[in-house]
């Protein structure tokens, strides 16, 4: 991917606020959706945003959102402006709590929940009648290809093709970097806001799901995943979660047409950190570009919109091969 910032907007931070912030996300109206609730096996319920592309034999794209992510976040209108631009259809399945309203179960999502996303997509995928592709961002890539790798060569049978962008790969890496400094400050702060509170909505509904005040203590990622998801998801403790959970190490099971991009100085994710050619097979792409932040990719004059990167990753997902 041949991608530069734009003068104006120097360094990975600004990078990250001001696109999600600030700038445009759509040319012409908002995204308009329609929401369906699926129940979900253990008798819970997802809630699905879909944008019906003009004919019934238009490609479907899916896009799995970030950690407390929804489709009105930034980078899901302008996914969703690409999609009517191209004349697909869209669907932005939310992660459990993440549509407006808490799910029922005492679980919640994680980095790693790849039977999650496998069931989502096999229910789009029986519905669509053909191979989907499917965009996975932040959280929801690393996701997205954890299905992937433990699918091995039946992914195909569900989706033509998948991305990842901005996805921490090496949860342990990314884990301990948002936990630091200036990250621990804006943006760990910033997730712990929406966490703590639908965490605590899930012991009103579970007595006794985990220890209050420990989770009321938590100032890091790493300390909330260790009271809540963790253990709540079936992991021992954070370490074993962020390590079992972490897409990095079996990118060389993925046996579909995969894209894999990260700017090298998004602040959640340390470059060091980032998978090389040797870490993946032939099924997957690396585009590493110098900038754009975490899930930025501004582009244009002031105020900048995030339309370029959309672009570019629908054609990679849908070119011939």
């Amino acid at each position: 991917m041949d991608y530069s910032a734009p003068y104006w907007l120097p360094g990975g931070n600004l990078q990250t606020i001001w696109p999600a912030l600030f700038s445009r996300r759509f040319e012409g109206p908002a995204p308009d959706y329609r929401r369906e609730r699926w129940r979900t096996p253990d008798g819970d319920f997802i809630d699905v945003d879909f944008q019906q592309g003009p004919t019934g034999g238009a490609p479907l794209l899916v896009l799995f959102h970030g950690l407390e992510g929804s489709s009105r976040s930034h980078y899901a209108q302008a996914f969703a402006a690409t999609a009517r631009a191209l004349g697909w259809s869209y669907a932005v399945p939310h992660f459990r709590g993440c549509s407006g309203e808490i799910n029922l179960a005492p679980r919640a999502y994680h980095s790693g929940d790849h039977v999650e996303v496998g069931w989502m997509l096999q229910r789009l995928r029986e519905r669509h009648g053909r191979p989907l592709m499917a965009v996975g961002v932040s959280l929801g890539g690393n996701a997205l290809l954890r299905w992937a790798e433990e699918s091995g060569i039946s992914a195909a049978r569900t989706v033509q093709s998948v991305a990842a962008i901005s996805s921490p790969l090496d949860l342990v890496a990314g884990g301990r970097h948002i936990g630091e400094g200036f990250n621990r400050l804006v943006y760990t702060r910033m997730f712990l806001n929406t966490m703590k509170p639908k965490a605590l909505a899930k012991l009103a509904q579970h007595p006794g799901l985990f220890e209050r005040e420990k989770l009321l203590a938590a100032r890091t990622l790493y300390e909330f995943d260790n009271v809540f998801t963790a253990p709540v998801h079936g992991f021992r403790d954070t370490e074993d979660y962020w390590t079992r959970a972490s897409a990095k190490p079996h990118l060389h099971c993925i046996r579909v047409p995969a894209l894999v991009v990260n700017a090298r100085n998004d602040p959640f994710i340390p470059a060091s950190s980032l998978p090389t050619q040797k870490d993946v097979g032939d099924w997957v792409t690396l585009w590493q570009p110098l900038d754009g932040g975490h899930v930025g990719f501004p582009h244009g004059a002031w105020p900048g919109h995030v339309l370029t990167l959309p672009s570019a990753v629908t054609r990679w997902l849908s070119a011939p091969r």
